[in-house]
C-alpha cells in the first residue's frame, strides 16, 4: 500500500472512532443543554453522526480496507472535556451551561472539519472520487452544525451578558 493511501486509511479509522465516541457523547450534551434550539442542534447532529459513520463504512468498502477503528485520541480528550462542562455546569447559570457545552462542541467539529479536510484531500489525489464525494458530504454537515452553534450561541451570549450587567447595577 503506498504511504499515502496508509494515511488515508489510519485518518478514516480515527475519524470512524471519532465518530462512534460522539454518537454516546452527544445524547448526554443534548440531555444537559437548557435551550431548545441547543438541544435541537446536538439532537439533529446525533442522527447525522450516525449517518457519517455508515458512510465512513461504505468508504471502506469503496477503498478495500478493513473498518477497524483506530482510536483517535483527540475526540477522547474533547469528549472528556464535554463531559467536564456539563459536570461544572450543575453550578452554574443555564445561559453559561450552554454556552459552555457550545465551546465544547466546536472544538469537536474544528476537529471533525480537518480531519474530513485532509482525508478528502488525500482521496482525491489518490483518484477515489466516490471516496472524496462522499467525505465532502460529510466535512459539509460538520461545516454547518459548526456554523448553526455558532448561532445559536450569539443570542445566548446577549443573554447572559445582560444578566451580568443587571447583576453589576444590583
Amino acid at each position: 500500500m503506498s504511504q499515502i493511501k496508509e494515511l488515508l486509511v489510519e485518518e478514516l479509522q480515527r475519524l470512524l472512532d471519532a465518530e462512534t465516541q460522539l454518537v454516546s457523547a452527544l445524547p448526554k450534551m443534548a440531555s444537559a443543554a437548557h435551550n431548545s434550539m441547543l438541544k435541537e442542534a446536538f439532537e439533529k447532529h446525533l442522527r447525522q453522526t450516525e449517518l457519517h459513520v455508515e458512510r465512513l463504512n461504505q468508504v471502506f468498502e469503496l477503498l478495500g480496507e478493513n473498518a477497524g477503528a483506530q482510536t483517535c485520541r483527540a475526540m477522547m480528550g474533547l469528549v472528556e472535556e464535554g463531559q467536564e462542562v456539563i459536570a461544572s455546569g450543575k453550578n452554574k447559570d443555564e445561559f453559561a451551561l450552554d454556552l459552555g457545552l457550545i465551546a465544547a462542541a466546536q472544538k469537536v467539529e474544528h476537529l471533525e472539519i480537518s480531519s474530513y479536510g485532509t482525508a478528502r484531500t488525500m482521496a482525491r489525489q489518490l483518484g477515489y472520487v466516490d471516496v472524496a464525494t462522499l467525505l465532502s458530504h460529510t466535512l459539509g454537515e460538520e461545516e454547518s452544525a459548526d456554523y448553526l452553534l455558532t448561532e445559536v450561541a450569539k443570542p445566548l451570549a446577549q443573554q447572559l451578558l445582560a444578566q451580568d450587567l443587571e447583576l453589576q447595577r444590583a
